[in-house]
């Protein structure tokens, strides 16, 4: 296959009355420019009159076996030819005539060069306000946060990609995140990313949106946890266990008081909830990484799995807990023996618990090491295609 510069592809679903519009634009910009280009239709099982559309106007179709945004996306980009792919929407929302500094970017080196609509023009009802207000500021700033990245606008449409970047990147969501994961997995592997003002214009579709706001929200949501669990799970988790193991030492001693307020066994009833609350947080923190490791859905998911097989010993996890399982055993047989010396009659509840509430919480804490380290056992062992994997690393 002779390769081209720039591909253009377009995802579509039912756009049989933007659609012409929005081919026209492009062809013209690739004839106008004297590009070696082609234009790619990505059909996404469409309906109506969309694949008639792209035929009459002689581009290259491609068809989704899958349903989804990316997933259209990437059947279009395996039909591509071309070193730069040049992305938009097939509503005619962006003007195709208009991409030529996102070439520009990418042939100056760029390796992803990200739209801004905020920096350029957004036409009245282009953008609903829950989106333009709300939604993608929000998405964008947690985005910059979780990945060190400095971008405006994470949800824009139209966008450019080497096809060597889009290669190594190994894109894998089929969904409206796939936008996220694009921008995501590029700054994680320090890929040269770019953004550039570009226009929104209020679309010339003839049917509601396939957008959904909070579903596909919440979607770009998971992914940014599934990719940086840390923010969700591993640093609260440290914190709660943390300020859980010192609080209670303090107060298994006895009760402390500060001015006119006193903390007895009831704080040390919340702080032992906050030690177990903690291990879980990190426990998921964990099985997330491993999750999407195993699952090819991080970039440096070998590297995280030769890791965790080099720190991770499940008997020696399973030991651990069996001790602090026993250390509980151990606290509550003491405080079976003063309920002895009581001849088995009435308790002092402050005295008892003070022994009961550290045992009961190491008793859970060391059951749930044991398991969580049998189980993690089971997830990392090790295969042929993870070996393969990592030889070739």
């Amino acid at each position: 296959m002779e390769e081209k510069e720039l591909s253009i592809v377009i995802p579509c679903l039912n756009e049989e009355t933007a659609l012409p519009f929005a081919l026209q634009r492009a062809i013209d910009f690739i004839c106008k420019n004297q590009i070696n280009g082609e234009v790619i239709v990505s059909d996404n099982g469409s309906n109506d009159g969309s694949v008639e559309v792209a035929r009459s106007k002689k581009v290259i179709i491609a068809n989704s076996n899958n349903k989804g945004y990316g997933a259209a996306i990437m059947a279009g980009i395996k039909k591509a030819s071309g070193k730069y792919i040049i992305i938009a929407d097939a509503d005619d929302s962006y003007h195709f005539d208009e991409i030529m500094p996102i070439l520009m970017d990418l042939r100056s080196g760029s390796d992803v060069v990200v739209g801004n609509r905020f920096q350029g023009k957004i036409e009245k009802g282009a953008m609903p306000w829950l989106h333009r207000f709300i939604g993608t500021p929000i998405q964008s700033t947690i985005g910059n946060i979780m990945f060190r990245t400095r971008l405006g606008d994470f949800n824009c449409g139209m966008r450019g990609i080497s096809k060597n970047c889009y290669e190594a990147l190994d894109l894998q969501t089929t969904g409206m995140e796939f936008a996220s994961e694009m921008i995501v997995k590029a700054a994680m592997m320090k890929k040269k990313i770019t953004e550039i003002p570009v226009n929104l214009y209020t679309d010339k579709r003839n049917r509601p949106s396939h957008l959904h706001t909070f579903r596909d929200g919440w979607r770009h949501l998971r992914f940014y946890l599934l990719y940086s669990p840390a923010w969700l799970f591993l640093y609260p988790g440290i914190f709660l266990m943390l300020m859980g193991l010192i609080v209670s030492a303090i107060l298994y001693r006895g009760p402390v008081s500060l001015g006119q307020t006193r903390f007895d066994i009831h704080t040390l009833t919340y702080t032992s909830a906050s030690i177990i609350l903690g291990f879980q947080l990190i426990n998921v923190y964990v099985f997330t990484r491993l999750y999407a490791a195993i699952h090819g859905l991080h970039p440096f998911q070998h590297r995280f799995i030769t890791n965790f097989k080099r720190w991770f010993n499940m008997e020696k996890g399973i030991i651990l807990g069996f001790l602090i399982f026993a250390a509980g055993i151990a606290l509550n047989i003491r405080a079976v023996l003063y309920w002895k010396n009581m001849h088995f009659g009435d308790l002092d509840p402050i005295v008892v618990l003070r022994w009961v509430i550290p045992s009961v919480t190491m008793v859970l804490l060391g059951a749930q090491l044991m398991i969580s380290c049998f189980f993690l056992g089971i997830l990392s062992i090790r295969n042929k295609s993870t070996d393969d994997a990592e030889k070739l690393e």
